[in-house]
């Protein structure tokens, strides 16, 4: 589940989700969670073939105004889930 995602979920901004993920990073382990790569983020964009999904995953600083993400999104396995709403909600 990509961190956007959980982060909607649970009713908090993907910024503070991550935020607090980096701050126990120790507890996620590679099988947890994982960053998406460039070309994995692409090709979730061509799977999807949607607009609106294009300007989730605008990776470089986006003009003042228009949103998107500064950074590549990451990747989250069931037990990641898990233990990232386990943090976020304390």
């Amino acid at each position: 589940m990509l961190d956007s995602d959980l982060a909607e979920l649970y009713g908090v901004e993907t910024k503070v989700l991550n935020r607090v993920v980096k701050r126990n990073i120790k507890r996620f382990p590679e099988d947890f969670m994982l960053q998406l790569t460039v070309s994995e983020v692409e090709s979730l964009r061509c799977q999807f073939g949607t607009s609106n999904l294009r300007s989730q995953f605008v990776i470089s600083k986006p003009p003042a105004g228009r949103g998107g993400r500064r950074y590549l999104p990451y990747a989250f396995t069931e037990q990641g889930v898990i233990m990232a709403v386990n943090d976020s909600t304390k």
